[in-house]
């Protein structure tokens, strides 16, 4: 290429092709074809001659091994042709949808028939055909220089007459008329009709014209029946109203009572009449007596709308008011003063009774308005006692549901007597960590000696203070029965609801605190009271739901405290008489309210783990001493019972306990530990302690067995062959239960083939007749259990699966030690899966840069077209201007006009 500016580089270029030349006007003309072809080739070297004068529209990636004959893909390419190519795509595509943003549009095909779909495609080109022949004729429609003749639905306009088919009503007592046209007259007269006339008079008829008689007559008598079609039906309704009429009188005793102004003659004449179905008459007399029933319909009383759902903020306001105001009236009964209550006398505005005269009747008096007379307590005393009962009721059927049916619910209250090893019980409050071998008491029965037990019953305040503490508690419930007790705990978290006061909130978890300890204070030797418990439960039951994390803190407190107690008893000796290993009946109850009261069947709670542990220390640590702990244990077991009834957790210390038991009652053939079978550990089988528990044979002879009173063997020491065959055959019934429960065990055989051993043992001969029925009912129902349970049981098996190859011992290879190898792993998988992160990877690089080249494309585009609308703005700005300087030049120019003409006239 030569040398020199870019302009000389191209006129060489251009000269060296031959495409500068001059065409000669001496030769001919050549065909089109042939200038076709030097055009492109024109072009082609124009296009190479570009290309060398403007190196930089090629790019080339340099290689670092360049190996003779390998072509790679990519190694030169033209940017400038690329983008010029990428800015011509969008403006075909994103540049059309960012101009047409925000339009809504398409195609509607109005074709006729196409969205039908029951025309065939026939039927649709058929019809398209006819409307198309329809507008091509529609432009010589109101051509009328023709010869012509218009006609409407194939009948000429000429010859109709204006008033031919126009007929006047016949009837002039019609009232439907009102002085109109027909509806017949206007769809055939008038244009747009036409299309009401008889289709098959036309089609029979077609070849003659009817005549106007014809016509006539045909109208007249269509007349006629419309005529006697309404005067029939104008019957009809007259003789449904009359019947109506006589139906009124059922009809009004739906409606509303009679009143004691309706006499006889007025009902019957209601009911009575001789008239015709046909032409109704209604009597005179009769008219008026309806007319003026349905006058009286206006003054009836319509229906009150009922007033909104309280939410139970209202209702607990209400609730506390209605204590507080009730109290009030009590005091003043209390104090003989029968005035009005400052709230009433400002309410009532100081209205007064009505003072009875001689001649009074006494139909409106009414003693006492709030309580009906008989004393604001005894009514308040009653609403509540429902109120309380309803809730109970509520709350034992959820307790019946978690806890075992009723009969077992009547066992466990008598088993709820249970009574602490040492005879003299030991009433104090919660005191700290006690030293040495003092225990703590977990009840708080220091006020019991202060307080009298209840008596005379007094009337029962309204109002009380929430209790901080229990001897707070006692001096509110002193000298009330025991009965009461539900009513002052609903009473007072009735006062105290959390919605009244925020402080409310603390106040009822102490009472939560303040129940517990109630619980262990009237469930404590001499004389536990299992009837109050079982009333105060549900309060108790509703404060843990309402603060469950509070509540769970305080039971977890009393279980600490004896679990602290079992450590000191173990520590001076499980055997000691004097060590309280064994829980007592305040213990007791408390781990039946824990059940009660919270879910037994999770797998971890707060407050059942730890009571769970608990007894299951006190069955597995504790040694049989006396036949109170025998007592205990099984209770212990019967709470197990209740636990477990829904998860069905194995607890083989109530299992080992009870077969214990039933060693230490029973006479067996076993004669020392050696001779039990399997692994039930049994310390205390004929060791001198345990010896005595053994009923006598000759005195429990003509014995029956019974379900055992478990208050008496708890609090008191003396005991009977009675007792001993009770417990005897609790022991019995708790065996019969656990192996309901646990017999879908996988490992049901170990756990009660030994028991059906030990049975088996039994001197059976010896018992009374009703024992040897229960050990027979369940030494048959264990060996069939066992039974079913080898049946079910099956091998084990090995777990069926793919075999497991033969380990190859592939070297790994690092994937970023060598280009060379990263592509080629070894492994298919990890391969392919590194190919494909690979592309994913140059898949969103790439999307990112079209991203953002089209975004730089947007804004290019808004960029020049805000630049337009700025140029548009200016020159219309500038025109504006331009005209407003001129107008201001003229303006001056005038006012120098002026101002000369002054000068000149000697004006200033």
């Amino acid at each position: 290429m030569a040398k020199g500016s870019q302009l000389s580089q191209l006129k060489s270029a251009l000269s060296q092709a031959g495409i500068s030349r001059a065409p000669q006007n001496g030769k001919k003309r050549k065909r089109s074809g042939s200038i076709d072809q030097d055009k492109i080739k024109k072009a082609a070297k124009l296009q190479e001659i570009h290309k060398k004068l403007n190196p930089f529209d090629i790019k080339v990636t340099k290689l670092k091994h360049d190996v003779g004959g390998r072509k790679i893909k990519g190694s030169k390419g033209q940017p400038a042709q690329s983008k010029q190519a990428g800015i011509q795509q969008r403006e075909k595509t994103l540049l059309k949808e960012f101009q047409d943003r925000g339009r809504v549009g398409g195609v509607v095909d109005r074709r006729f028939g196409e969205n039908d779909p029951s025309m065939s495609l026939e039927e649709r080109m058929l019809e398209r055909f006819t409307k198309e022949r329809q507008r091509a004729s529609k432009g010589t429609i109101f051509n009328l220089e023709g010869e012509e003749q218009l006609t409407h639905h194939g009948q000429s306009l000429s010859n109709l007459d204006d008033f031919d088919d126009v007929i006047l009503p016949m009837d002039e007592d019609e009232d439907d008329d009102q002085g109109q046209l027909n509806r017949d007259i206007v769809g055939r007269a008038h244009f747009g009709g036409f299309d009401d006339k008889d289709e098959d008079e036309t089609e029979h008829n077609s070849d003659r014209k009817k005549s106007k008689a014809e016509v006539m007559t045909e109208l007249i008598a269509k007349s006629k029946e419309h005529k006697a079609r309404r005067q029939l039906e104008k019957v009809q309704e007259e003789s449904m109203r009359h019947q109506l009429d006589e139906d009124f009188d059922s009809l009004r005793s739906l409606l509303f009572a009679p009143g004691a102004q309706t006499t006889d003659s007025n009902v019957a004449s209601l009911g009575s009449s001789g008239n015709q179905p046909d032409i109704p008459s209604v009597d005179i007399d009769e008219q008026m007596d309806y007319d003026r029933q349905v006058r009286e319909l206006a003054f009836d009383q319509r229906a009150k709308p009922k007033d909104r759902t309280k939410t139970e903020d209202e209702l607990a306001l209400e609730e506390k008011e209605a204590l507080e105001k009730a109290e009030r009236q009590r005091r003043r009964r209390m104090l003989g003063d029968d005035g009005e209550d400052s709230d009433d006398g400002v309410k009532n505005h100081g209205k007064r009774k009505r003072e009875r005269g001689a001649d009074d009747l006494e139909d409106d008096f009414v003693g006492d308005e709030s309580w009906g007379g008989v004393g604001s307590g005894l009514g308040e005393v009653g609403i509540n006692d429902q109120a309380v009962a309803e809730d109970d009721s509520e709350e034992e059927e959820e307790d019946e549901d978690k806890g075992m049916d009723e009969d077992e619910e009547t066992n466990d209250e008598d088993e709820n007597s249970e009574a602490e090893e040492d005879s003299e019980p030991s009433f104090g409050s919660e005191a700290g960590s006690a030293s040495g071998g003092e225990f703590n008491e977990i009840t708080t029965s220091q006020m019991a000696a202060k307080f009298k037990p209840p008596g005379v019953r007094h009337e029962l305040p309204f109002t009380f203070p929430c209790p901080e503490s229990h001897e707070e508690f006692l001096e509110i419930i002193g000298e009330l029965d025991d009965s009461d007790v539900p009513i002052v705990v609903q009473r007072i978290r009735t006062l105290h609801h959390p919605s009244l006061c925020p402080e409310n909130k603390v106040k009822l978890q102490n009472l939560t605190s303040v129940l517990v300890d109630h619980v262990l204070y009237i469930t404590s030797p001499p004389a536990p009271r299992f009837t109050l418990l079982n009333s105060i439960v549900p309060h108790l039951s509703a404060l843990c739901r309402s603060y469950p994390i509070e509540s769970a803190g305080i039971f977890v407190e009393k279980l600490s405290l004896m679990h602290k107690n079992l450590e000191r008893g173990l520590s001076r000796g499980a055997l000691e008489l004097g060590a309280r290993t064994w829980p007592g009946p305040a213990e007791l109850s408390l781990l039946r309210t824990i059940g009660v009261i919270w879910s037994s069947s999770d797998m971890s709670h707060p407050v059942i783990s730890p009571a769970r542990l608990l007894m299951g220390a006190y069955l597995g640590l504790c040694r049989v001493r006396s036949l109170m702990d025998i007592t205990s244990g099984l209770f212990l077991s019967s709470i197990f019972l209740q636990y477990e009834e829904l998860s069905n957790r194995l607890v083989p210390e109530a299992i080992n306990f009870s077969i214990n038991a039933v060693l230490h009652l029973a006479p067996s053939s076993l004669k020392n530990v050696a001779s039990i079978p399997g692994s039930f550990p049994s310390p205390d089988f004929r060791s001198d302690r345990c010896a005595p528990l053994a009923f006598d044979i000759k005195k429990s002879k003509h014995l029956d067995c019974r379900t055992p009173n478990l208050h008496r063997l708890l609090t008191d020491g003396h005991y009977q062959e009675q007792d001993k065959l009770d417990l005897l055959g609790l022991a019995f019934r708790l065996l019969d239960r656990f192996s309901e429960m646990y017999k879908s065990l996988d490992g049901f055989i170990e756990l009660y083939q030994p028991v059906l051993y030990i049975v088996t043992k039994l001197d059976v001969t010896t018992l009374p007749e009703g024992v040897r029925t229960q050990v027979s009912s369940l030494q048959d129902k264990l060996t069939r259990l066992l039974k079913f349970a080898r049946q079910a049981r099956r091998p084990l098996l090995l777990q069926a699966h793919k075999p497991i190859p033969i380990p190859t011992y592939i070297p790994k290879f690092e994937s970023r030690s060598s280009s060379y190898l990263r592509r080629h792993d070894p492994d298919h998988e990890r391969n392919e899966a590194s190919k494909l992160r690979y592309q994913l990877k140059q898949e969103k690089k790439g999307a990112i840069r079209e991203l953002r080249k089209d975004a730089k494309f947007l804004a290019a585009v808004e960029h020049k077209q805000q630049t337009e609308r700025d140029c548009a703005y200016k020159d219309h700005m500038n025109k504006a201007f331009s005209s407003l300087e001129g107008e201001r030049a003229e303006q001056k120019a005038m006012d120098r006009e002026k101002a000369k003409e002054k000068r000149r006239s000697g004006r200033k």
